[in-house]
């Protein structure tokens, strides 16, 4: 489906939510848009990036927008097309980022008389900030994992643990990528043409970029801290089982020992005594406790 809006009297925003691939053809043909673009732009894994068309005079920006629905149990990014040709404002969206769209319609009606490139700006400021609620929720996902393994170091809480790891590190690539397409934009010749409100705008989303970043650097830091403290336990934990399993089976060896020797079939000592059985187990529990003794020094 093809939107198309006016704004600031002389702009165009057109856009194109689908994943089809002829109609995206049809649409950079109509526009003049390099047909090499299609490829890229229905590709769910192209990373962010700045480019620049200077024969069509094409300005192509790919920005990393959140997934608002999990995949495995874990948050994930998808990649925005962002076109500037001329006068026109080219987006291509699906069903998993077209939340964009409407939050982008939304800003355009409070502020109809927009330039173009502040419009494009602001909406990846918008972006930008769609991603703080995600992280919110995941570090209080993490804060109630967390009090889970304190009760329980269970299988299920590890796994849940780990999704929050895999979710953050999609956030952090995420918002890495973003930050350096920021500074392709400041650092390129379309920079000289903005006007001193464009460029403020700009300014604006870097730091907010640089701010998501930070914070998603410091999220994924604390959940690594967190895995590496209950690996810890659980090689700990681990460790304490097999020490108390080897102890027992050297204490075990005692009355193994002791019974295997008087039941030799050959002349014994006590063997004709009576209560020689009696002596034996007092021996027994003699030797047991003497060793248990040892090890229990040994090991403090």
């Amino acid at each position: 489906m093809i939107n198309k809006m006016q704004f600031g009297n002389k702009y165009t925003w057109i856009n194109l939510n689908t994943q089809n691939r002829n109609e995206l053809k049809e649409l950079y043909t109509k526009h003049g848009i390099d047909s090499e673009v299609v490829e890229y732009t229905l590709d769910k894994n192209e990373r962010a990036r700045l480019e620049y068309d200077q024969l069509n005079n094409t300005l192509i920006v790919i920005f990393n927008v959140p997934n608002s629905k999990k995949i495995d149990n874990h948050y994930e990014t998808i990649p925005m097309t962002f076109i500037v040709k001329n006068d026109q404002l080219i987006t291509i969206t699906n069903e998993k980022n077209h939340y964009v769209f409407e939050k982008m319609e939304q800003y355009l009606e409070k502020f109809p008389d927009i330039t173009l490139y502040k419009f494009l700006f602001s909406s990846l400021f918008m972006i930008t900030d769609f991603y703080f609620p995600y992280i919110e929720r995941m570090n209080e996902d993490r804060i109630s994992v967390s009090r889970k393994l304190k009760d329980k170091t269970s299988k299920q809480n590890l796994l849940l643990l780990s999704d929050l790891e895999i979710g953050i590190v999609y956030f952090v690539s995420a918002s890495k990528q973003n930050m350096v397409v920021l500074e392709q934009v400041r650092a390129h010749a379309v920079y000289k043409t903005l006007t001193e409100v464009e460029k403020e705008q700009l300014e604006d989303v870097m730091i907010e970029s640089k701010q998501l970043v930070e914070m998603t650097q410091l999220s994924a830091q604390i959940l690594q801290q967190l895995s590496g403290t209950y690996n810890n336990v659980l090689n700990n934990t681990l460790n304490d089982t097999m020490q108390i399993l080897t102890v027992l089976s050297v204490l075990l060896t005692i009355p193994t020992i002791i019974t295997g020797f008087f039941g030799m079939n050959m002349p014994l000592p006590l063997e004709n005594n009576a209560s020689g059985w009696i002596i034996t187990i007092i021996m027994s529990v003699v030797l047991w406790f003497a060793l248990s003794a040892v090890l229990k020094r040994f090991m403090k």
